[in-house]
């Protein structure tokens, strides 16, 4: 029994540690995508190389984080500055896939030791778990893209709202299909479906609808465009992977967030000398819903109750 539980422990290690090195190459895949799809280049072609002096970089300068602290964050030719979004991307990445990783191991065990999973179970949970690295990744990439060309791209956060909904009905069928299934009333299937559908397709047209009216509000008040529609897209987004009420708590995260960053930026000096320059600046609310919506996902249901149970619900 020790001996099983000891191997367990070592393939959870092994697993998630696997899955952290695997984050950091796509961490730096991301880069090389945050690079050049502002410029409308190919991720492909040419090589990786440095983006002042041209110089293609060689396979040891491609080592994803270990080679920015090598060089000391810059090229090796020309000196030029590489940025701190490069290791900072490539450890967010690894950091997250490690986390979905744990918390795939956490749920395998309880499936199968404890619910008698099945082998389709089994697979959910690994598919789950693969889906959620990716919606990861596309959260990083849309926090970056925002942070640096206050951009959010449509052939992101359709397809990644898309996803989410996909991932959500699965896993609602599959779902339905043990509970169902163990009391008999697989007939009840389809209803169960369509409205939970329902439910999820609402709550992803009220997140985006919570965006699209505060856009409105600022418009008729400011007559000026406060708040972009890839906003609203992202919302959708988060609402499809996370629900309404998580998405809603991406968005309080996201807001609370901006104005700290807005009340930092305004006690910087050169800040407060051109008032009207700073009035008119514009903060990457988008950067700041995709940190509430990495948030939400790993510790929101307990953020929810912790709140609830001091509201007295």
């Amino acid at each position: 029994m020790n001996s099983d539980i000891l191997n367990h422990d070592m393939i959870r290690i092994l697993g998630t540690i696997f899955a952290g090195l695997l984050g950091l190459a796509f961490g730096s895949f991301l880069n090389v995508c945050l690079s050049r799809w502002p410029a409308g280049e190919s991720i492909v072609l040419p090589r990786s190389h440095c983006r002042q002096c041209g110089r293609t970089l060689t396979w040891w300068e491609n080592v994803p984080l270990l080679s920015w602290l090598v060089l000391r964050g810059r090229c090796r030719t020309c000196r030029a500055w590489i940025g701190w979004r490069y290791p900072l991307v490539e450890l967010t990445v690894g950091i997250l896939w490690i986390c979905a990783t744990w918390k795939l191991f956490a749920t395998l065990t309880y499936a199968i030791n404890y619910n008698e999973g099945t082998l389709k179970e089994v697979y959910w949970v690994l598919g789950e778990a693969l889906l959620f690295m990716l919606f990861y990744w596309l959260l990083v990439a849309l926090a970056a893209l925002d942070a640096e060309n206050l951009w959010l791209p449509n052939w992101l956060t359709l397809p990644g709202a898309v996803l989410g909904f996909i991932s959500f009905f699965l896993g609602a069928k599959m779902s339905s299909d043990n509970f169902l299934s163990h009391y008999g009333a697989l007939d009840l299937q389809s209803r169960f479906l369509f409205e939970a559908s329902l439910r999820r397709l609402l709550g992803i047209l009220a997140a985006a609808g919570l965006i699209l009216l505060i856009r409105w509000l600022y418009w008729r008040i400011r007559r000026r465009e406060g708040i972009g529609l890839g906003d609203a897209k992202l919302m959708a987004l988060l609402a499809a992977w996370l629900g309404l009420p998580l998405a809603l708590l991406s968005f309080g995260l996201g807001v609370v967030l901006g104005a700290l960053v807005a009340l930092v930026l305004l006690v910087i000096p050169s800040a407060r000398r051109d008032s009207e320059r700073w009035s008119l600046s514009k903060l990457p609310l988008g950067t700041f819903l995709c940190i509430g919506g990495i948030v939400s996902s790993l510790w929101g249901q307990p953020i929810l109750a912790a709140y609830l149970r001091w509201a007295g619900f």
